[in-house]
């Protein structure tokens, strides 16, 4: 029976702002990829989501971004490659942090929106991340786009470990193996059971369908389902139902920490 991860981002609010529905996404999924405060997330956000994974068991990651809360980290804020080395590592730290309060920890490092994406596509980014993840602990895994720039980079920073894979449930992809932009009306996968059909055929075959182009081969560890989208709780209930009918076990890609 295979096993893969199934995960979120969230703790995407700050002060009495939420967004989703973080306690019932957190009864699914395996993994957690908690804001740190760039698109979103502050203290107290922080510490209830970690506190949140923490009694469920669900492994917790870093996910920073642009310094960008007015558009949810999807715009690419002008930085050199040094800045983004250090956003990253204190986001990270930032977050590990509160977990050490709320009783937990970190262990792994996922980038989120448009810092994600420039790193899927630009090398020098890809690196900067790798570095700034690196330089914080030697522990921290990295979650990266399957297959991109920062898939790459992170192997040659850890010489090949700790480092995992993930593909997305909810999001098109093009024949280049990145995401379609957000802008193009098909960017988005929203009813479960098309989300369902192409995760078990991917599953089965290692092929990835595209938009407007043949299937790409991806490996991957993780699947992600983004916590801020309407509908993503009953998303993420109707795929982890899915694929335990498929005979595929819901798992972490790492073990819990604590």
């Amino acid at each position: 029976m295979r096993t893969i991860d199934l995960n979120a981002d969230l703790g995407e609010g700050y002060g009495i702002w939420r967004a989703g529905d973080d306690r019932a996404l957190l009864d699914v999924v395996t993994s957690a990829s908690v804001a740190c405060g760039g698109h979103a997330g502050d203290p107290e956000t922080m510490f209830e989501t970690l506190c949140l994974a923490r009694d469920r068991r669900v492994v917790v990651g870093a996910h920073p971004g642009f310094a960008d809360r007015e558009g949810f980290g999807r715009r690419v804020i002008p930085c050199t490659t040094a800045e983004i080395e250090r956003l990253v590592a204190a986001q990270t730290g930032a977050l590990m942090a509160v977990a050490t309060l709320a009783g937990t920890r970190v262990g792994y490092v996922k980038p989120h929106g448009a810092l994600g994406n420039l790193a899927a596509e630009r090398s020098d980014v890809a690196r900067a991340v790798a570095r700034a993840v690196t330089a914080v602990s030697a522990d921290l895994a990295i979650l990266a786009m399957a297959g991109t720039a920062l898939d790459s980079a992170a192997r040659a920073a850890t010489g090949g470990g700790r480092v995992f894979r993930e593909i997305f449930a909810d999001r098109a992809y093009l024949p280049s193996g990145h995401l379609v932009p957000r802008t193009h009306p098909e960017a988005m996968i929203t009813d479960a059971e098309r989300a369902g059909d192409r995760l078990v055929g991917f599953l089965a075959t290692g092929a990835m369908p595209t938009l407007g182009g043949p299937p790409i081969r991806l490996d991957a560890d993780s699947i992600c389902v983004h916590g801020d989208t309407p509908g993503a709780v009953a998303m993420a209930q109707r795929l982890r139902a899915r694929l335990s009918a498929e005979g595929v076990r819901l798992g972490p890609f790492l073990e819990p920490r604590s």
